[in-house]
């Protein structure tokens, strides 16, 4: 890449570091419907840095242009992981849509907005999350989430029919799920047993038990460790 300064000719060259897992685009659903942007936005920040100690990344999700955000990981658990923990810490009405993508891509330069990217792994999760929001709209009112494998996908890449199978099923259940059982939920998650679950909500253990089996949220922390 070269730019003239006067009658200097300056060339800026840039190392092409390739790497090779599972990217991740999300957006806010329907942020233009929400009364203050800038409330939004700082909602999803707050929630963003959350995530980002709580799974492991190449590059944690973060903020890039408009309402849109965008992260790596070396492998699948933890982009799924990171996608369910964001839509649990967002507050209602708050939702997030997400594509992801197995492939490879390469780090060309930087931006205001981080490393500058292309490959196969973005153009794949930019697939997905355009898949998502048409069959969110089509056929399927809940789904928020998709899965798109590229031809040079990292070495044992699940399938896309299996991950979709159950990002579907995920999906059905949070997004059917009320502020307390995503908190419930998220509890879990984060490693907190039903008795302290039950101190933070004010309820008893039992009435923990009960919402966490009604809710699903019990299928959930179970496909969880499974995957992990």
């Amino acid at each position: 890449m070269c730019f003239s300064v006067g009658i200097f000719s300056v060339k800026l060259i840039y190392m092409v570091i390739s790497s090779r897992g599972y990217a991740v685009i999300v957006d806010l659903v329907g942020s233009r419907a929400q009364p203050d942007r800038s409330v939004a936005q700082q909602q999803l920040v707050a929630a963003l840095a959350e995530v980002g100690g709580a799974a492991e990344s190449l590059q944690p999700l973060a903020p890039t242009i408009g309402d849109e955000c965008q992260g790596a990981f070396a492998d699948l658990p933890s982009a799924l992981r990171a996608a369910l923990l964001l839509r649990l810490l967002l507050p209602d009405p708050l939702d997030c849509r997400f594509g992801i993508g197995a492939g490879t891509w390469q780090t060309v330069g930087r931006s205001d907005y981080g490393p500058m990217q292309d490959g196969s792994g973005w153009w794949s999760a930019r697939e997905a999350i355009v898949e998502a929001k048409t069959r969110e709209v089509r056929r399927n009112r809940t789904l928020r989430s998709w899965y798109v494998v590229a031809d040079d996908a990292p070495d044992g890449a699940p399938p896309a029919s299996v991950v979709n199978a159950l990002l579907l099923c995920r999906d059905e259940i949070v997004t059917g799920m009320g502020e307390r059982s995503r908190r419930l939920l998220l509890g879990l998650l984060r490693g907190r047993t039903q008795v302290e679950l039950a101190a933070d909500e004010g309820i008893s253990q039992s009435a923990v038990s009960q919402n966490l089996r009604r809710s699903g949220a019990l299928a959930i922390t179970a496909a969880d460790e499974v995957l992990a």
